[in-house]
């Protein structure tokens, strides 16, 4: 394999030029790992949210038609996951040296279509079943197979919101396993 990894830095936002860049460059396999950045920043409500997955999505397929892709939605992060964002440095911790964020914002701004992860879980959920019907090589991962509860109680965010070395070993090989399996969205014709 020869890995092309756009990964953003906490910017992962869909922007179109993203989607045109992932359009135009050849590739044989795509994954998209969408959502904890845009509860973060709190950029986008669940009214933009949809379409610009659609979007995103209709851009990359312009050039990538057939090929295999994943979408995988969120890993594990407790803090987001019915708490919408933004997300803010923990002050409190600092005055202890320690880096660790917070989520800034209230729950009961989910009526008003603030993300949470558990939004955006579902969202992404049922845009990729919905479309899948008429895109065989779409597929979905819900990214607490990846990272999830237990996972947390072994392997907790160290700063609240990143996974340390360890974990990202565990969430490599379990996207491997499950992607690259027999009958995986990434899998060898024939297996």
């Amino acid at each position: 394999m020869e890995l092309v990894n756009l990964g953003f830095g906490g910017s992962a936002l869909l922007d179109p030029f993203v989607a045109r860049t992932i359009r135009d460059t050849p590739a044989d396999l795509i994954s998209l790992k969408i959502g904890i950045n845009l509860v973060n920043a709190d950029v986008m409500r669940m009214r933009a949210f949809g379409p610009a997955v659609h979007g995103f999505l209709d851009t990359v397929r312009d050039g990538h038609p057939d090929i295999p892709l994943l979408v995988v939605s969120p890993i594990l992060c407790p803090m987001h996951e019915d708490t919408p964002g933004p997300t803010a440095f923990d002050f409190s911790r600092l005055a202890e040296g320690k880096l660790s964020f917070t989520a800034a914002g209230d729950p009961a701004e989910r009526a008003e279509g603030k993300l949470t992860l558990n939004a955006v879980r579902q969202e992404l959920q049922r845009i990729v079943s919905a479309r899948a019907k008429d895109d065989p090589n779409l597929h979905h991962l819900d990214g607490r197979a990846l990272y999830g509860e237990a996972d947390h109680a072994e392997l907790p965010l160290p700063d609240r919101l990143h996974p340390d070395p360890a974990a990202h070993r565990l969430i490599g090989k379990r996207f491997a396993a499950h992607a690259f399996a027999a009958g995986g969205p990434f899998a060898a014709p024939g297996n």
